[in-house]
């Protein structure tokens, strides 16, 4: 989580929302990334897309159901829809998300018994530093 965590703060420092993801296969980090939507004005440049796309890319594969990835706050509907789809084998957050998170707070699609695959989800891991980091990033937009 520390790693994502990294990641996050590059996204602050380029005025991103401070989102940070990371995937480890077998013990080994094989891809990061943090959130990039202002810099390249693409609605999907999320952290854990991005990561996902690096990691299938190294692995030759969609199916990274041999991985875990980490971020640094709980995923969009659009990012637990990628991590299902990639059949990702367990995600570990940090903080949740009341208004948007699809890992637990609206709704756990990730754990959704209907479909064909389920990720283990785990939560509140470096919680107290990855939701300062996001309030630290949205007061100061407020300034502004």
């Amino acid at each position: 989580m520390m790693t994502a965590y990294i990641e996050a703060k590059k996204a602050f420092a380029e005025e991103e929302v401070p989102v940070g993801a990371v995937i480890v296969c077998k013990g080994k980090i094989i891809s990061k990334a943090y959130n990039q939507r202002e810099v390249t004005q693409d609605p999907t440049a999320h952290a854990e897309i991005l990561a996902i796309k690096e990691a299938s890319k190294k692995l030759k594969s969609w199916r990274l159901n041999e991985c875990d990835i980490y971020v640094t706050k709980e995923p969009c509907p659009m990012c637990a829809g990628a991590i299902f789809q990639a059949r990702l084998a367990k995600l570990i957050f940090g903080c949740s998300d009341k208004k948007a998170g699809y890992a637990g707070s609206l709704i756990n699609v990730l754990q959704d018994q209907r479909l064909n695959w389920q990720t283990e989800v785990v939560s509140g891991v470096m919680e107290k530093e990855n939701r300062a980091l996001l309030q630290e990033f949205f007061k100061s937009k407020r300034k502004k």
